[in-house]
């Protein structure tokens, strides 16, 4: 569970003890193809699960089927740390990207949290960032034209990949389809598809297929109404993290 440590210490100290009974939990290691599910809404949850490597993304769906896409999660991140305390899934996680994650029983993870305050104290700090985030995404939605929200989208994708020591935010490839990104947007696969390429012909971005470089961060910044202040950067105590290679 090294990654669960590194992870956890970034938003707080923590003690030997306290690494070693992370280090201690039960879990189990599960390769996963895109698409397949990690939690379903309307399911109780048995375990947390830690993203170890690929991407995955939530998801709430209308009564009719429509998807909004509502998050998207990192390597090094926990999926679901809300099923500690809630009996019900009140929404769904799936892979995005074939990865490997970590199954941890919830009972077993609780009983830590109570046992080690300093790790419950980086618990919460974690579950109030993601909920800082939710946030700035209803904003990005509901209140920004077509263009800011893809420039906010894609600069906080690389904001929060550098944080985790899985870039340098210049560039990156972006695991997602046009049609995930209009349901991540509330827009449709044909405006994503005209706002990517008024991006590029404006010289804001470089695409070769899914991989996207930015010719210059600040204009990125101005054109997508984006600061960090909502990702709490300050919070995260700045460690050597490499999450691509550590282990579960």
């Amino acid at each position: 569970m090294g990654l669960l440590v590194r992870t956890l210490e970034r938003h707080s100290s923590l003690s030997d003890a306290d690494r070693e009974a992370i280090l201690a939990l039960p879990h189990r290691v599960r390769t996963l193809d895109g698409s397949t599910y990690l939690v379903r809404e309307g399911d109780a949850p048995t375990h947390c699960v830690l993203l170890m490597s690929g991407f995955a993304y939530r998801q709430k769906l209308t009564g009719d089927g429509a998807r909004q896409i509502i998050a998207l999660q990192i390597p090094g991140d926990v999926l679901d740390f809300q099923g500690l305390t809630l009996d019900t899934a009140d929404h769904s996680v799936q892979m995005l990207s074939h990865g490997e994650v970590a199954m941890i029983p919830r009972r077993q993870l609780t009983d830590l949290l109570r046992d080690h305050p300093d790790v419950a104290r980086a618990v919460m700090a974690y579950v109030l960032i993601e909920a800082s985030i939710f946030r700035e995404w209803i904003l990005n939605v509901g209140r920004r034209d077509a263009r800011t929200r893809m420039a906010h989208l894609l600069c906080e994708f690389a904001s929060r990949l550098r944080a985790a020591g899985l870039g340098d935010g210049a560039g990156y490839e972006l695991p997602i389809t046009q049609e995930q990104l209009a349901d991540a947007l509330g827009l449709t696969p044909v405006h994503v598809n005209r706002t990517l390429k008024a991006l590029e012909t404006d010289g804001l971005i470089e695409r070769n297929k899914r991989f996207i470089r930015f010719a210059s961060w600040e204009q990125m910044r101005e054109v997508g109404d984006f600061t960090q202040r909502y990702l709490h950067l300050e919070q995260i105590r700045r460690a050597p993290v490499d999450p691509v290679s550590a282990g579960a």
